[in-house]
């Protein structure tokens, strides 16, 4: 994935997303702009540029490092720990069917 990445390899290659949107915005009937996917247990967050920064509090509150640019599905990854872009190639993980913007 990338050099100098330690929690590249930490990053489950399948996981299911937890919701179809921002899970926690669907909750609260917040507002995204794009979606983040958690590659350790598969929370569905939104961006940091979205008025909740729903990713990354929930690295915050569980710190699971990597994270998978998500709407739509852009092969690109994030470890928060290491503050480095990383490359997921084929290892992106399919969107069930639209995914509704919160906007």
């Amino acid at each position: 994935m990338a050099e100098g990445c330690r929690h590249a390899e930490t990053a489950v290659l399948k996981v299911t997303p937890s919701a179809r949107g921002c899970e926690d915005c669907l909750k609260i009937g917040g507002q995204w702009l794009h979606l983040r996917l958690c590659r350790t247990c598969g929370h569905v967050g939104c961006c940091d540029q979205s008025p909740n920064r729903h990713a990354t509090a929930h690295f915050h509150a569980t710190s699971h490092p990597v994270i998978e640019g998500y709407d739509p599905p852009e092969g690109w990854g994030w470890c928060y720990v290491d503050e480095l872009f990383l490359d997921l190639g084929d290892d992106t993980t399919p969107q069930d069917g639209p995914i509704p913007r919160g906007w």
